[in-house]
């Protein structure tokens, strides 16, 4: 839906749109395995919560620790199987539907015309169709102005034809019948050339209206692995020593004055002093843009380099939160004592939610050297393991329970009915 505006009237073949689904899917499977996992822990432990496992497993000596056991591991075999995922498929994943999308957006719409008007869509011609018939879309009475030779104009007029494309879809095919082709030069006025033909085929450029796909093309930082960012930004931070000492040295020439000013004064003899005083400030202003160039590209840098690392500290923040959701999912489903989709649904949603606004958060602040790019990425997974160690303790101590009751205030009436009845059936 968020492409479809780009694609409508295009005549892309569904294998096209097959691989741009499948390549935007990427992206949103590293996103939704987290989720799924919160999902999945909460339905988990507040089922055997609602039906009085976890007591009777705490009555038999087994601890919240020992039932999460199982869980944890299966996080770190998921977080390790999200990160090969994160970091091999996704970013050729992610470079693939760049290069599909800008080859599709570069594709015109297919070629359209209306009965008594001139259509220019075609580079160099331009066709008017005095009627078309619908069902056979043949067209009456064209006449065709073909302006690819700029020394020769030539006109084509035909009774009737037909437009169609030709089998490797980069020429436009005009099959016309029963006409006349009118020829004069530009340079020589004299000269004009008038021929009839019963059958003739004009065929036209169709790059425009046909979609081909582009060769290999740059790629941004979310299109590369980790070994791929890792070199650049060894590369950058060689790059920004040698910024740092440019500016240094700038620094010591222009503005701290060790041994003289850099610039040699205006002799007093030959010119006044307030022209004396406005040429020494034009050399003043000089070194301070001399500094502030150095200062610019330390600066620029120093952004790319925090880019290139928010990107790399992502890759790990985001598989590490299947293993965080799993402290946060097991204490809050043995309180809510809810196995419900809705409710699981519900509490995961506020805390992906509160994940999401922490990662986007994150990385705006980092990309602009606010936080560093290790704490904009992994604050969220820093604060949600100390809350899911907290509630993990507490919960293994003494379990508590979560009521919903002031909520149901707020509910309408009708929905909780609902509500009941269809608990009243599943018992």
């Amino acid at each position: 839906m968020k492409f479809a505006d780009r694609m409508v009237g295009k005549g892309l073949d569904g294998w096209i749109i097959t691989k741009l689904i499948v390549f935007n899917l990427s992206w949103m499977v590293v996103l939704v395995v987290p989720m799924a996992t919160l999902v999945a822990t909460l339905m988990a432990f507040g089922n055997m919560s609602q039906n009085n496992e976890v007591t009777i497993m705490k009555s038999s000596g087994v601890s919240l620790y020992k039932m999460m056991l199982a869980p944890i591991v299966a996080s770190l075999v998921l977080s390790y199987l999200l990160y090969l995922f994160n970091n091999e498929v996704l970013p050729d994943a992610n470079h693939e539907a760049k290069n599909l999308m800008s080859d599709i957006s570069r594709t015109k719409p297919t070629l359209s015309l209306e009965p008594g008007f001139f259509s220019q869509e075609v580079p160099n011609y331009a066709i008017l169709a005095r009627r078309i018939d619908q069902q056979t879309n043949i067209l009456y009475d064209l006449t065709i102005y073909d302006y690819s030779n700029a020394l020769q104009i030539n006109v084509v007029t035909a009774k009737k034809g037909k437009i169609f494309f030709s089998a490797n879809q980069t020429k436009l095919i005009m099959a016309l019948e029963d006409g006349e082709i009118h020829e004069s030069n530009v340079e020589n006025t004299t000269m004009y050339r008038k021929l009839r033909f019963e059958k003739h085929k004009i065929a036209m450029n169709a790059d425009l209206f046909s979609f081909q796909q582009s060769g290999p093309t740059s790629r941004g930082e979310r299109e590369l692995s980790v070994e791929d960012m890792k070199y650049i930004t060894d590369s950058l931070y060689k790059i920004q020593a040698s910024n740092y000492k440019s500016l240094n040295n700038e620094v010591e020439k222009y503005l701290l004055f060790k041994n003289k000013f850099p610039f040699k004064a205006s002799p007093v003899q030959t010119q006044s002093k307030d022209v004396e005083r406005i040429k020494n400030l034009d050399r003043a202003k000089t070194a301070l843009n001399v500094v502030l160039s150095a200062y610019r590209r330390v600066e620029w840098t120093q952004r790319e380099i925090e880019k290139y690392e928010v990107e790399i500290y992502k890759k790990y923040a985001i598989p590490a939160a299947c293993f965080v959701f799993i402290l946060i999912g097991a204490p809050l489903g043995i309180m809510v004592r809810k196995g419900g989709f809705g409710v699981a649904a519900s509490i995961s949603l506020f805390f992906f939610l509160l994940y999401w606004a922490f990662l986007i958060g994150g990385e705006k602040l980092s990309e602009r050297g606010i936080i560093s790019p290790f704490m904009g990425m992994w604050s969220a997974n820093i604060l949600l393991f100390i809350a899911g160690t907290i509630l993990t303790i507490q919960t293994n101590l003494e379990t508590k329970t979560i009521s919903f009751e002031a909520m149901k205030k707020l509910a309408p009436k009708s929905f909780l009915q609902k509500a009941e009845n269809d608990e009243n059936q599943d018992s």
